[in-house]
């Protein structure tokens, strides 16, 4: 059965953009566009990665992370941060809001699928 990821970001056109790399590469993509959609997806169904955008309406994917790190369902699960925010602190604030990796948009898609892979592998 292949790998579930969760991917949240406001941009319809990244979303479909990151689940296309990420389908032709053998996973199973579901989209939210907020962090609060993306909570009642994650409560309703089971990830194994989420891939998070920073800058977002309604709640911010720091908020998200930080969220999603407080529920015994997806305490450990790996968090991908991709965005646009590419300041040192934006990082930290990324880590320190639980996620495992923190990736600048636009990402290429070998590198997405490559990173998706080597945190799922833990897994």
């Amino acid at each position: 059965m292949s790998k579930r990821i969760l991917i949240i970001d406001d941009s319809p056109i990244v979303r479909n953009l990151h689940s296309v790399m990420l389908k032709s590469a053998g996973f199973f993509t579901v989209d939210a566009e907020n962090g609060f959609d993306a909570l009642e997806k994650a409560m309703n169904s089971d990830f194994d990665l989420m891939i998070v955008d920073i800058n977002m309406p309604k709640m911010d994917g720091y908020e998200f992370c930080k969220e999603i790190r407080g529920t015994d369902k997806y305490k450990d699960i790996p968090l991908l941060i991709v965005s646009t925010e590419s300041e040192a602190e934006d990082k930290m604030k990324g880590f320190k809001a639980g996620a495992n990796l923190y990736l600048i948009k636009p990402v290429k898609p070998e590198v997405l699928v490559e990173n998706v892979n080597l945190l799922l592998d833990g897994k």
